[in-house]
């Protein structure tokens, strides 16, 4: 599903930042990923390349068997479309539009009619235990309920890989693990793929892989579980 091999990744200025240095990685459809590191290891580096928010300099990635290199913005937004659901720290939600429009923003772009997209919205939105707050704006919800909202959106297109960059840092520890219980849920109901890039020990511990970064290369990668 995943391929990346000799990922170098350098960032220009007057001091140059060599953040990618040489990462091999290969990561399988249906797996369940957490990537750990210090601030500055690449792990976030890492993931906007899997994610295209972010080209490399040097070596090979392919998703789903195609080879991702300087593709066009509207060749790397039709493969995002298609294939990935992002989940962010800050949700990253649209706060002029309610929890339905937020959800069925990916259908847009998909060219789905209002009426379906919006049925398909409030459909997730029951999934994740928010059809009663379809009306309210962002700034109207809880950080957890805004976080439900993001990862309904990153469901509603049915991505093949859900990219989640510290989903749960801004939440309390009680929705910390309804979150990561969603996120669980997914990839075992649905095989989805779903790597995880945290600080937190106790969401890595959750995962069945736990990739640590240091200094811009992988040091440790491990199964939890198989």
């Amino acid at each position: 599903m995943i391929d990346l091999k000799g990922i170098h990744k350098t960032y220009p200025g007057i001091q140059p930042l060599h953040v990618l240095k040489g990462v091999d990685l290969h990561i399988s459809e249906g797996e369940l990923v957490s990537i750990m590191g210090p601030s500055g290891s690449g792990k976030s580096t890492m993931l906007n390349i899997m994610g295209i928010l972010d080209d490399y300099d040097e070596g090979e990635y392919r998703l789903a068997g195609r080879l991702v290199k300087n593709l066009s913005e509207k060749q790397g937004a039709r493969y995002r479309n298609e294939l990935i659901g992002f989940i962010f720290q800050s949700f990253n939600l649209i706060n002029f539009k309610n929890a339905m429009e937020n959800v069925a923003l990916p259908l847009y772009y998909r060219g789905v009619g209002r009426e379906e997209r919006n049925r398909l919205a409030m459909e997730y939105l029951e999934k994740v235990g928010l059809a009663e707050h379809w009306h309210h704006l962002p700034m109207q919800m809880s950080g957890g309920q805004r976080q439900r909202v993001a990862i309904a959106r990153a469901l509603i297109s049915k991505p093949k890989i859900i990219l989640a960059d510290e989903p749960t840092g801004a939440l309390d520890s009680k929705t910390t693990q309804e979150v990561m219980d969603m996120l669980r849920a997914v990839n075992r109901e649905n095989g989805q793929t779903v790597i995880i890039v945290t600080h937190e020990q106790e969401i890595a511990e959750q995962t069945d892989r736990r990739i640590f970064f240091k200094d811009g290369v992988i040091f440790k990668d491990e199964y939890i579980r198989v």
